[in-house]
């Protein structure tokens, strides 16, 4: 920072540096090293936002095959998702996908810890 009445060329491409590096900073997604800006908003990336994403298509899948009609235990759904892919899935990444689909209307989670279960909303 400078104390001066006028401001100058060197002034404007000072501030466009400094904004240009605050979007980089702020803005990269750390899996793609791409800037996005949806980041942001929303604290989680595009490549994250579209594995949120798929991980919940698979959750609501499972509940409207045969073996969810009555709904699937937290943990045998975890279990059941890890099986099938080909990276880990934590426990707190399947919260959010779980507390999404929740919001979304589409699940509802009945118990507590380990009696916690998971059905499918709307689907006779």
């Amino acid at each position: 920072m400078r104390f001066s009445s006028m401001v100058e060329s060197q002034d404007v491409r000072e501030a466009n540096r400094l904004m240009r590096d605050a979007i980089h900073t702020s803005a990269m997604d750390p899996s793609t090293g791409r800037i996005d800006m949806g980041l942001l908003n929303t604290g989680v990336g595009a490549h994250q936002r579209k594995l949120r994403g798929d991980l919940g298509k698979e959750v609501i899948a499972m509940l409207d095959g045969p073996t969810g009609k009555k709904g699937m235990k937290w943990s045998d759904a975890l279990g059941a998702i890890n099986e099938q892919s080909s990276i880990t899935v934590d426990s707190s990444e399947f919260s959010e996908v779980i507390r999404a689909l929740e919001t979304e209307g589409l699940v509802k989670v009945i118990g507590e810890r380990d009696r916690r279960m998971i059905k499918r909303v709307g689907v006779d």
